[in-house]
């Protein structure tokens, strides 16, 4: 079922659909995490309904380029940047990310930002019967090899990527960024609880970067009571 949220405290709407899947703290938190400077080309991929746009077009009046395969998940998306009148300011794309490198050119961007699905596509894999979401969890469509290779071509020289993503694929990520020439710059841990593992990460690399790596101070998410902590609350405020 099509519904019209808030997008938490932007004074944006997004328009989501239940049957697929909404957006997550995930998006809030990589937002949260960047670096935003003037004048800056930014390209979001795995879009999905465009959380990650819509949030920062609030925090920038740079040219944002979103992309999206699932035409389902496209047409959320183009709703919701139509409703909020954001035409001129994203440019969505419902297409294939892995052929972005032929419609723009080389170092063409300052800032990839990415929601990327988590989980690797293999036979044990447990999926959801419903394909989109499948897609949008899974590496059926994309994986880190492509999201690395795409960010090495269009990424302008010291142009970042900024990616959230899962602990138990940091070696991983790590590795396949310095193949493609992506130092790893800053990366937070995020944990759901005190004394729990972390669940989340969020990660910077910066295309021919210098060999310096800065781990953040751990984010934590809830109290034992399942309540924010104030660390959170004070995103939030700083939204509204």
């Amino acid at each position: 079922m099509k519904v019209i949220n808030d997008l938490l405290g932007y004074n944006l709407k997004i328009v989501q659909d239940t049957d697929y899947f909404n957006f997550s703290l995930d998006s809030v938190l990589l937002v949260h995490f960047l670096n935003l400077k003037k004048n800056m080309k930014i390209l979001d991929i795995c879009s999905g309904n465009c959380p990650i746009p819509l949030m920062l077009s609030t925090k920038t009046n740079s040219k944002i380029v979103a992309v999206e395969i699932q035409k389902e998940i496209y047409n959320l998306a183009k709703e919701s940047i139509e409703l909020n009148d954001l035409q001129n300011q994203i440019e969505l794309l419902n297409m294939d990310a892995k052929d972005l490198t032929d419609s723009f050119e080389t170092d063409s961007f300052d800032l990839i930002t990415c929601n990327p699905p988590y989980f690797k596509n293999n036979d044990s894999s447990k999926k959801n019967d419903n394909s989109i979401k499948t897609i949008a969890r899974h590496e059926l469509m994309i994986n880190l090899e492509d999201i690395m290779r795409l960010a090495r071509k269009l990424l302008k020289n010291n142009g970042s990527l900024v990616m959230v993503h899962r602990p138990e694929r940091l070696s991983e990520i790590i590795s396949i960024m310095l193949k493609n020439n992506i130092s790893p710059k800053r990366i937070q841990f995020i944990y759901p609880k005190d004394n729990k593992e972390s669940n989340m990460l969020i990660i910077e690399g910066t295309k021919n970067g210098n060999n310096s790596l800065k781990v953040l101070e751990p984010m934590i998410i809830h109290n034992e009571d399942g309540s924010y902590k104030d660390n959170i609350k004070d995103i939030f405020k700083t939204i509204e």
